[in-house]
């Protein structure tokens, strides 16, 4: 059994269990399938919308797929999330990543 497999199983065990979901979406980006990578990422939203890391994966796949739009929707909203959470790390992390996705990156001297 393959570790896709091996997380499903996890899943029907427990399907609300956002960190195996989560691990899951990073297996599917992994092996290239970004449908059901972004099918599971929304679906973390959905279900745990408190789940802060999903946002900043889920927006850089929408990156990749050419959803520039609904990336830049992605990190606003997880950066929404992570004020909440006053986890200012995260934060950090989703406002660098809106910021270079905007074109606005940093000059490094």
């Amino acid at each position: 059994m393959d570790r896709v497999d091996r997380l499903l199983e996890f899943l029907k065990d427990d399907p609300a269990d956002s960190f195996t979901r989560f691990a899951l979406a990073m297996e599917f980006m992994k092996s290239g399938d970004d449908e059901r990578a972004l099918e599971a990422f929304e679906k973390i939203v959905e279900q745990d919308p408190q789940y802060v890391g999903t946002y900043y994966h889920l927006a850089a796949l929408r990156l990749r797929m050419g959803r520039r739009h609904e990336a830049l929707e992605t990190y606003r909203a997880g950066i929404e999330v992570a004020d909440a959470l006053r986890d200012t790390h995260a934060r950090a992390e989703l406002q660098t990543a809106l910021l270079e996705a905007e074109g606005i990156g940093f000059d490094e001297e």
